[in-house]
């Protein structure tokens, strides 16, 4: 009989018409696997095999739409979830009404964070790195169906920790191998990743939770290490070492097995030439292999970022990691391929408007007619395809300022500004100080204001756009102000959302180096680096407007017509006992 390794995952739910769904397993052996539901829906997949490992994406047809149904997983036609003795809840799937531009839509609620290390605690009775937000929010659901629940929880990297394993995990690799020898204690290969997935996604709260609330993910460093291409000489001593060629091809097989794929809707499934060739072969491996060699070798081979739509909600998650362009004097977060899909997907629906300032000699754009600064009304009778953009990229597009401008020197000074010397002592500040945010790629932080301003100025742009990000261990909003920026700036209300760790540790040095980073000290000492690295003018300045907050968190927007809701959760040890709680630390509200 075959068993459930792990899963199920809730991936894609079909908002255009509320009636399908995919449902991500792994079995212990090749088998058919089914998901049925209560309703009468359903559907079945052949397990597709990778290193030994039996998987499927099961496509679910015939679901209700503005319906909520349980649902079973059968592998050849025996249940195997929900598992015997479940204290949870039944899993669901819930689809949204058709009719999205009738008066009052439902809300759209978008949970999201990152960085979550996923190692149990030694001791059952306290957990060293505090709660688990994810876990927190598992148990709050479980015992308060009617509570309301999240549309989709969008996870923004590091779900799992190749670099920094858990006792458990360094116990299990020890059996394997040497950890004397490179790469020690971090993980190795296909395998070992395996064992991540199983010790995050095995957790009894976040194996239901991930059943029963659509995920969209994307990777940030730690999914394959540390700072994971922070420059071309990172690179370049990374891949002379030996163990890496094995680290990152199964970073990168593991990921679009684990994460990618579910991202993904049916039809974008049905025409991945990948995917029907791994389901079409006895054994994968090789074919996933010689993807994710081509894959790392040249950012512009393939696509890990990736759409969706949520009713009049837009969702772009941006992958700033895999496709950098690092060659020094040519640095790039994105290719040029990937910032013209970026753009495209952002602009596609709105109005007709087409065009995107290029770099003149005042800055990114040339004043728009009714000078800078002004803000004109939204053009009567025009509404675009969507009401609200997300961009979930894993790295802040703003940052507190002294770390801003810290990078941006760095960025300067790594270039040649300050001749060689500087070059080098700025290569190495770089990788010992993970100096490789938006900042440090001056021209790409550029080319996203430039598309974010020309979006929320279009004809029919969106009330609001959000850049949702993690990665810094700490949480907080800031908003731009675009009262310098010399084409007409945006109509839409900006704002940047970071929400991060979900679970992990928050050093005190961490505490007063972003608290420092965000004080009035941090900006006039960055003026300083500023200067000496002659780093060109920005016409675009930022301010903190809510935060910073530390501790396990999660921010969820909602999201109703032209309306935003915001509010960050904490999750805290629960005083009168009985496991933790979240608490709302903001609530706030904004309208286009």
């Amino acid at each position: 009989m075959a068993g459930l390794r792990l899963g199920p995952l809730l991936r894609h739910v079909d908002w255009e018409t509320g009636t399908g769904a995919t449902v991500w397993v792994e079995a212990d052996r090749p088998c058919e696997a089914e998901v049925r539901c209560a309703d009468g829906a359903g559907g079945t997949a052949r397990t597709w095999r990778i290193a030994g490992h039996h998987y499927a994406l099961i496509p679910v047809a015939g679901l209700r739409p503005g319906g909520e149904t349980a649902y079973r997983v059968l592998l050849d036609g025996e249940q195997v979830w929900p598992l015997p003795d479940s204290p949870f809840p039944d899993s669901t799937i819930r689809t949204p009404a058709p009719g999205t531009d009738s008066p009052g839509p439902a809300p759209v609620r978008v949970a999201f964070g990152s960085c979550r290390w996923a190692a149990p605690p030694s001791d059952a009775s306290h957990d060293p790195v505090g709660p688990d937000a994810l876990d927190t929010l598992a148990q709050a659901l479980a015992r308060a169906p009617e509570l309301p629940r999240p549309d989709v929880l969008v996870l923004l990297g590091d779900q799992v920790y190749a670099d920094e394993t858990s006792a458990e995990t360094r116990a299990w690799l020890a059996e394997r191998r040497d950890l004397s020898e490179p790469p020690g204690e971090q993980v190795a290969d296909y395998e070992e990743y395996t064992r991540l997935y199983y010790e995050s996604w095995l957790d009894p709260e976040v194996r239901w939770l991930l059943s029963t609330v659509p995920s969209c993910m994307i990777f940030d460093d730690h999914d394959v290490i540390d700072d994971w291409n922070t420059s071309e000489a990172w690179q370049r001593r990374m891949r002379a070492t030996p163990w890496w060629r094995e680290r990152i091809l199964s970073g990168l097989m593991s990921y679009w097995v684990h994460q990618h794929l579910g991202n993904l809707s049916p039809a974008e499934l049905a025409a991945d030439p990948l995917y029907a060739e791994v389901r079409a072969a006895e054994d994968g491996t090789e074919a996933l292999r010689e993807f994710a060699a081509r894959a790392d070798a040249d950012p512009a081979y393939t696509r890990w970022s990736y759409r969706r739509d949520f009713g009049r909600t837009r969702l772009l998650m941006v992958d700033t990691r895999a496709a950098r362009v690092l060659e020094e004097g040519r640095r790039a977060m994105l290719t040029d391929k990937e910032l013209i899909w970026v753009r495209e997907q952002a602009m596609d629906g709105l109005g007709g408007a087409s065009g995107f300032p290029g770099p003149g000699p005042e800055g990114p754009g040339a004043p728009g007619p009714e000078g800078p600064g002004a803000i004109g009304p939204e053009e009567p009778g025009v509404r675009g395809g969507y009401d609200h953009l997300l961009l979930g990229t894993s790295l802040p597009w703003l940052l507190p300022h002294f770390v801003h401008d810290v990078e941006a020197w760095n960025a300067s000074v790594c270039g040649g500004r300050r001749g060689g010397r500087w070059a080098r002592i700025g290569e190495d500040l770089r990788q010992r100080g993970d100096l490789e945010h938006w900042a440090a790629f001056p021209e790409s932080f550029d080319a996203l204001t430039d598309t974010i301003a020309a979006v929320g100025g279009a004809p029919g742009a969106p009330a609001t756009i959000n850049v949702l990000s993690g990665d810094v261990h700490h949480a907080y909003v800031a908003t731009p102000d675009w009262s310098r920026w010399p084409s007409r700036p945006p109509r839409s209300q900006v704002r940047q959302l970071t929400c991060s760790p979900v679970h992990n540790s928050i050093y005190a040095s961490i505490r007063l180096g972003f608290r420092f980073g965000w004080s009035a000290a941090g900006r006039a000492l960055g003026r300083v680096f500023k200067r000496h690295g002659r780093v060109p003018h920005s016409h675009l300045s930022w301010h903190k407007t809510g935060g910073p907050w530390f501790g396990n968190q999660l921010m969820t927007l909602t999201l109703q017509g032209r309306s935003a809701h915001l509010r960050l959760d904490q999750a805290q040890s629960d005083p009168a006992g009985g496991g933790a709680r979240l608490v709302a630390a903001l609530e706030t509200d904004w309208t286009g």
